[in-house]
C-alpha cells in the first residue's frame, strides 16, 4: 500500500501531522507493506527567495490578527507539539520560501533519502536556532546529515530548474485531488485524510484501505489452479512430460 503526503516543511501542523501518522504506521500491523512518498505543496509559493521575515510579523500581515493573538497561536503549537514529542521553538522563527527544500527532497526521493531528510526540515525549522532560510550551505548540511552528497545536493541549489518540474507536478496534483491545505494524506488513490487527525483517525484509515484492496483474480484458462501452465517455484521448473 502506498501513502502520500502532501505537505510543505513551513508548515506547523504538517510537521506534527507527521509525527501523529508515524504512530499509527508503527503500530500497524502491516507497517513493512508501506510505501511513504513525501509530496510538494508550498503555503507561499509567490514569495521570492530572499524574503525572510519573522513567523510572527508573516502571521499579523497575512491574517490580519495581532501580534498577541499571533504568538498565542505559537504557543499552543508549541503545546500540540510536545503532547507528540516533538521540540517546537515559539518565538524568534523565521519564515520564506520553501521550494529548494521541495527540490532537494526529490533529490532525496531519488536516492531513498526522503523521509531522513524531511524530518531533518521540520527539526530544524520549527526545534533549532539556526534558520533554514536564506542560507543554502545550511541545506547542504541537512542534505549530508540525511545521507545525501553535497556535491549533489549544491547542484540542486545552483540550479533553478532542478526538479522544479517534479515540485510543480506535485502541485498540480494536489489541486486535481482536491487538497487546499496541508497536511493531506492519500492512502492507495482511495482514501484522503485532511489534517494533522489524531492518531486514531490515522490508525482506522490504515485498517480500512488496507483491507480495501483489489484482491488478484488468476486466470486459468478454465483450469484449477494446480492444473494450470506449468511455472517455476522455489523448488525448481515443471519438466513438460511427453
Amino acid at each position: 500500500m502506498r501513502v502520500e503526503i502532501w505537505s510543505d516543511i513551513a508548515c506547523p501542523w504538517c510537521y506534527v501531522g507527521k509525527a501523529r501518522f508515524e504512530k499509527a504506521l508503527d503500530a500497524f500491523p502491516h507497517r513493512d507493506e508501506v510505501e511513504v512518498v513525501h509530496r510538494s505543496f508550498e503555503l507561499d509559493p509567490g514569495r521570492a527567495k530572499g524574503d525572510i521575515q519573522p513567523v510572527l510579523t508573516m502571521l499579523t500581515k497575512k491574517y490580519g490578527m495581532s501580534e498577541a493573538q499571533a504568538q498565542a497561536g505559537e504557543e499552543n503549537l508549541g503545546t500540540q507539539a510536545a503532547a507528540e514529542g516533538l521540540d517546537y521553538r515559539t518565538r524568534d522563527r523565521d519564515h520564506g520560501n520553501t521550494f529548494d527544500m521541495h527540490r532537494l527532497l526529490h533529490l532525496a526521493k531519488e536516492k531513498g533519502r526522503q523521509d531522513e531528510l524531511i524530518g531533518l526540515f521540520y527539526r530544524a525549522n520549527f526545534a533549532e536556532e539556526r534558520s533554514v532560510f536564506g542560507d543554502d550551505e545550511r541545506l547542504v548540511e541537512l542534505a549530508v546529515a540525511a545521507g545525501l552528497d553535497a556535491d549533489d545536493a549544491r547542484r540542486v541549489l545552483a540550479d533553478p530548474s532542478v526538479y522544479a518540474t517534479e515540485v510543480r507536478a506535485d502541485e498540480r496534483e494536489s489541486a486535481e485531488l482536491g487538497a487546499n491545505g496541508v497536511p493531506f494524506f492519500v492512502l492507495d488513490r482511495t482514501y484522503g485524510v485532511s489534517g494533522a487527525q489524531p492518531t486514531e483517525v490515522f490508525s482506522q484509515a490504515l485498517t480500512q484501505a488496507w483491507g480495501e484492496r483489489p484482491q488478484l483474480t488468476l486466470i486459468q484458462d478454465g483450469k484449477s489452479a494446480e492444473d494450470g501452465a506449468e511455472v517455476c517455484g522455489p523448488d525448481g521448473c515443471a519438466v513438460p512430460q511427453s
